[in-house]
């Protein structure tokens, strides 16, 4: 099983919103942010781990500024941590107006997806190479998220 850099498996998809993604407010609808967000996470999750990976939780997700109809909306994917058989994924929603190229950060998030086998039971994944201070950074930050996702699961369980 070959290690991968984080920028082996990096995923940046584009999707231009129009009428049927909004809201009665006239925004996208963040139900429409959160799939997309859940699809590159998880087109990243299988280019790394190259099997079936399903999305096991979300820590969180940051809805920042609005993306309206006519936006190009942006998700930009990338893996922060892996485990065994667990990988988090970071991220980013950049919508830019197409008439005036304003870019906004829209939403962040993370997400955890674990690697299935063909029996659909969890299975190891590469290891992560870490090249950049950015991945550096991202990767201390997802220990601390992975230590209180833990932390939670042992309150919630009773442990």
């Amino acid at each position: 099983m070959k290690s991968k850099t984080v920028a082996e498996t990096a995923v940046v998809m584009t999707q231009a919103m129009g009428p049927q993604e909004i809201n009665p407010a006239g925004n996208v609808h963040g139900g429409v942010i959160m799939k997309l967000i859940d699809t590159a996470g998880a087109v990243t999750a299988v280019r790394h781990a190259r099997t079936n990976a399903v999305t096991a939780s979300i820590d969180r997700v940051d809805f920042l500024y609005p993306a309206f109809s006519g936006d190009l909306v942006t998700f930009k994917a990338s893996i922060n941590l892996v485990g065994k058989t667990s990988m988090e994924i970071g991220v980013r929603v950049e919508s830019e107006n197409l008439f005036t190229g304003e870019v906004r950060h829209t939403a962040s998030a993370y997400l955890t997806y674990v690697a299935l086998d063909k029996s659909g039971r969890p299975t190891r994944v590469p290891e992560l190479i870490l090249e950049t201070e950015d991945d550096h950074r991202r990767h201390l930050q997802a220990e601390k998220r992975r230590e209180n996702r833990l932390r939670a699961k042992k309150e919630r369980d009773g442990n």
